[in-house]
């Protein structure tokens, strides 16, 4: 019988916190975790990304809902030189209307004597801060798995239109391409993708930031597209899989 292989604290905090943190528009997370299952919620100030996520094992010492605010704090931490070498990150637990929860991670440097507390928001306040966003039955009319090669085009293609916010998204005989500016303005585009399967009937517009933000991350990606103006974006990182899903905005 296969046993499943415990991964320390830090390597998935700093797993979530370089998929979340790093992207510069998420700053709090919902957790919400059991036995079998630990899964992360978020999304933007603006609300252009609806983010969750799973781990592919559970995270025991996260069992139950909470918080994770103020994320560039727990960034700090994850980075301190303090923390490199031998430290205890822990999480660690309290009873609450008769229930134990996780309260807090405890940095402690491995000679006990540089500590910091980072606090998680209670379930309470965590859920009427974020509201949980799904998308059901949600069925995907173009999916590709994006290049090196393609996502390094399209950051020149951006920096070439650094003025424009939004890239439209067509699909032309068989290929993926992508559009910036329109014909009042300087103009460009690029087949991101040649021989797609599947096709789109409308065009629509996302947000050129939010969107190579997330392709810059490390893991599998896998970007897909539906005709009722969504796109999400799937990153493997090998110890979670996160989704990004992006409502269509107006050009």
């Amino acid at each position: 019988m296969k046993t499943r292989q415990e991964t320390p604290m830090k390597d998935i905090l700093q797993d979530i916190v370089s998929h979340t943190h790093s992207l510069g528009f998420i700053t709090t997370l919902k957790v919400t975790a059991d036995s079998e299952k630990t899964s992360i919620e978020s999304m933007a100030d603006d609300r252009s990304v609806v983010m969750s996520a799973t781990t592919h094992n559970p995270v025991g010492e996260f069992e139950g809902t909470f918080g994770m605010p103020d994320l560039s704090k727990l960034a700090y931490h994850l980075k301190n030189p303090e923390y490199q070498d031998n430290a205890k990150i822990e999480v660690v637990q309290a009873e609450r209307n008769g229930v134990t929860v996780p309260t807090h991670i405890h940095f402690v440097n491995k000679n006990g004597d540089f500590e910091n507390d980072y606090r998680f928001m209670s379930k309470e306040i965590i859920e009427e801060k974020l509201k949980s966003v799904t998308f059901k039955g949600q069925s995907w009319d173009v999916t590709v798995k994006p290049s090196v090669a393609a996502i390094s085009r399209m950051k020149l293609m951006a920096g070439a239109h650094a003025e424009e916010i939004v890239f439209q998204v067509k699909t032309e005989n068989k290929n993926l391409n992508f559009y910036f500016g329109d014909l009042n303005t300087h103009a460009g585009k690029f087949t991101f993708q040649h021989d797609i399967e599947g096709e789109l009937g409308h065009t629509w517009a996302w947000p050129v930031s939010q969107t190579l933000a997330i392709l810059n991350l490390d893991g599998d990606i896998t970007m897909s597209i539906t005709n009722q103006g969504a796109m999400m974006i799937s990153v493997d990182s090998g110890m979670a899989n996160y989704e990004y899903i992006m409502p269509a905005q107006q050009k």
